[in-house]
């Protein structure tokens, strides 16, 4: 079986803190996985670790059977795209001039930019409803939007691995669905194996076929949604209870929302 990403004993200390204690997964490649667990887990260290904007861990880390420090940052880049949290990011580009930015690791030094690297860039544009927009400056875009365009970026990268934290984290419901919708059809029409960092359990259980949980820099859970969403599993990761139902269309159990207690 193919391995996208494969961890073994990964450890990290920032500041003299412990913030990744001994993990071990291995991401099938195609997969779709959810990472999720309380605040301070370690979830956003891991998945940068993953793409080596942290290089002071321990351990193994293999991208598609290559051992990442022995990987140069622009073939890293060929392999893995990363979006950060959402958030006020702002560049002085306009959405098309950022797009074509990440198509830097398929081109030679100082060559200029092809046409295969411009139909990337309108492909990824008009894949996540972006292309509208391709000549209006960054700044002018809602927080919703900047988000597709950067995940327009990590599309027009055309990496086998996409890591994205928190893709949809202070976004509105119709921007969330939409962001939910470019990753599903990057995962199932181009086989792009998918690892995002979220808070929504809901979303994990309905849209991923794996599910990580950490708690305090270890593995609580790896495995399928149903399994995860059970009430003693969820107790023991975030110490305290949900109510949970079936979901209409899907049946699978997801959380319900409840009314704060007095």
């Amino acid at each position: 079986m193919d391995m996208a990403v494969d961890i073994r004993h990964l450890r990290l200390e920032l500041g003299g803190n412990p913030i990744l204690r001994d993990v071990s997964v291995a991401v099938e490649k195609g997969s779709y996985l959810a990472m999720v667990g309380p605040n301070g887990a370690g979830k956003t260290s891991l998945l940068r670790c993953v793409g080596r904007l942290l290089d002071c861990w321990r351990g193994s880390i293999k991208v598609g059977g290559q051992d990442v420090e022995t990987v140069g940052r622009r073939e890293l880049a060929r392999r893995v795209a990363y979006v950060p949290q959402a958030g006020g990011r702002i560049s002085p580009f306009t959405v098309r001039e950022l797009v074509m930015m990440s198509r830097y690791p398929h081109l030679s030094p100082f060559s200029p930019v092809g046409g295969e690297d411009r139909d990337q860039v309108a492909a990824a544009l008009e894949r996540t409803g972006m292309a509208v927009f391709a000549e209006r400056p960054l700044d002018t875009l809602s927080g919703g939007e900047r988000q597709k365009v950067f995940i327009a970026a990590a599309l027009a990268q055309d990496a086998a691995i996409l890591l994205l934290d928190e893709p949809t984290t202070f976004l509105d419901p119709g921007h969330e669905r939409d962001i939910r919708s470019i990753l599903r059809r990057a995962n199932d029409e181009d086989g792009a194996t998918i690892i995002l960092v979220t808070h929504d359990l809901n979303a994990a259980a309905l849209e991923c076929d794996k599910v990580l949980a950490l708690q305090e820099g270890t593995v609580a859970f790896y495995g399928p949604p149903e399994s995860f969403m059970d009430g003693a599993v969820l107790e023991r990761i975030y110490g305290r209870d949900f109510l949970l139902g079936d979901h209409p269309r899907t049946g699978q159990s997801v959380i319900l929302p409840e009314r704060a207690s007095r």
